[in-house]
């Protein structure tokens, strides 16, 4: 049953975290959205703004290979938000991992927030815009090198750099994918937050949970529904914020 955020709900839901021993949090894009980073699929989303290509084939690695130029305008403009601040969200779950409550953050986002916040394991299933590398060398690049840029950026070799992030049409990580599932697989209290569950094979990951608990916090119904779960219908931000 999808539930609204009150009194009643919270307090069930402070009282799993209470007595979790090994919780994990799986996050979405509506993790960052409260700290003013832009999601794909809302009314305000990517996917609903105006570019000669549609962002999914801009963000694609046939496009990034062959129109490598306009990928980086694009990439410039709108995946680089480099002075976004944690939020609630955030900070609630690096005090979690501080007090050895929470064992593992596992997120699909790409902005390092959790990192800023304080978090020590967290599971970048997307990679992560802090990163970058040369597709022929391998030499790792700053992302500064990338904003300050102009045109499609080099490695000294001549090489052309990419960032450290899962484009379309690329696969995941098999590390992190397999360290991301032994985390949730052993988890007492699975929170889900921020995410509609579209993006696979990410929001398979949950099919691997077998502990107490299974929490989703997200501002809509997402699509893939387990039976069971107590659902809260709001923002992540805002429901941490009111737990202890």
């Amino acid at each position: 049953m999808w539930y609204n955020v009150t009194m009643e709900n919270l307090d069930k839901l402070q009282n799993i975290i209470d007595g979790a021993k090994r919780m994990v949090f799986f996050g979405g894009a509506g993790v960052s959205t409260e700290s003013g980073i832009p999601d794909f699929r809302s009314q305000d989303g990517l996917y609903n703004t105006k570019y000669a290509y549609p962002p999914e084939q801009i963000l694609s690695h046939t496009f990034f290979c062959y129109q490598t130029s306009e990928f980086y305008d694009f990439y410039r403009d709108k995946m680089l938000y480099l002075d976004a601040q944690p939020n609630a969200a955030h900070l609630k779950l690096a005090e979690w991992e501080r007090q050895g409550k929470l064992t593992a953050v596992v997120t699909q986002n790409i902005d390092g927030l959790h990192q800023k916040a304080g978090s020590k394991n967290v599971f970048e299933l997307h990679g992560s815009v802090w990163r970058n590398y040369c597709t022929r060398c391998g030499k790792p690049y700053a992302v500064q090198d990338i904003l300050h840029s102009k045109g499609v950026p080099k490695c000294s070799c001549g090489g052309i750099v990419k960032p450290d992030v899962v484009l379309y049409e690329e696969g995941l990580n098999g590390d992190i994918l397999n360290d991301s599932i032994r985390h949730i697989s052993e988890a007492d209290v699975l929170i889900i937050g921020g995410t509609s569950l579209n993006v696979y094979p990410a929001a398979g990951l949950v099919d691997y949970f077998n502990g107490d608990h299974l929490v989703v916090i997200n501002k809509g119904m997402p699509a893939k529904s387990t039976a069971g779960a107590l659902y809260i219908d709001g923002k992540i931000g805002e429901v941490f914020s009111q737990l202890k």
